[in-house]
């Protein structure tokens, strides 16, 4: 039995924690980017453009899967457009990508 003061065990805790994530990640078992795919994110004008351009979608086809114009989607993507809750939630469920990814924190 080993006696630790608490700070350094939350540490240990916290180095282990790491440890299994970049293990998972590099077995293939967790989501990730490349590093191709972290500058093209880094780059995109929005997530929500990110997000398209990787299920490799045109902004004509995913506004045609959403029912909306492609005039619309851009200003969406640009930020010109805020989009209401219901065209978020569809074009989460096309893209397969979560509401909280596609949405811009800024």
């Amino acid at each position: 039995m080993a006696v630790l003061p608490r700070a350094e065990l939350n540490a240990l805790q916290d180095r282990a924690a790491r440890a299994r994530e970049v293990a998972s990640y590099r077995a293939g078992e967790a989501p990730g980017f490349t590093a191709e795919e972290a500058l093209a994110f880094a780059n995109a004008v929005s997530p929500l453009a990110f997000w398209r351009a990787r299920k490799g979608r045109t902004q004509a086809a995913l506004a045609s899967e959403v029912g909306i114009s492609q005039n619309m989607l851009s200003a969406v993507e640009n930020g010109k457009r805020g989009g209401d809750v219901s065209l978020w939630l569809r074009l989460s469920r096309v893209l397969e990508v979560p509401v909280d990814q596609l949405v811009d924190e800024d």
